[in-house]
């Protein structure tokens, strides 16, 4: 059961409880529960329905993270063929306009003045 589920019930037992005892104690005694007790239980079904609140929007939240998350990977996954494909192509073109014996050679390294050729 997950912790909002948990919350709800925890707060529905604890106001029937509250609501239960006052009217059984009203039915006999004429009276009603302690005030300490009446304060717990409606203390308890707050913070329950608090927290049942929270782990909504925590829930929401990861929805909507997990569902960002998954559009970044397909984009990104989407640009990376893209890029791939044209990449690819350019080489492949550049080797069959030169013939089989072309090689692909890698530009110098930077940093090369004019004094040390």
């Amino acid at each position: 059961m997950t912790l909002k589920w948990l919350a709800v019930v925890v707060a529905t037992v604890s106001l029937t409880l509250w609501a239960t005892g006052n009217v059984v104690t009203l039915a006999v005694e004429g009276g009603q529960l302690p005030l300490l007790v009446n304060l717990f239980a409606l203390v308890t079904a707050g913070t329950a329905v608090v927290l049942a609140v929270v782990a909504e929007l925590h829930e929401r939240l990861d929805n909507r993270i997990s569902a960002l998350t998954e559009f970044l990977v397909a984009r990104l996954n989407e640009i990376e063929n893209h890029t791939g494909d044209r990449n690819t192509g350019f080489v492949e073109g550049y080797l069959l306009s030169h013939g089989q014996e072309a090689a692909v050679v890698p530009f110098g390294r930077r940093g090369r003045g004019a004094a040390e050729r």
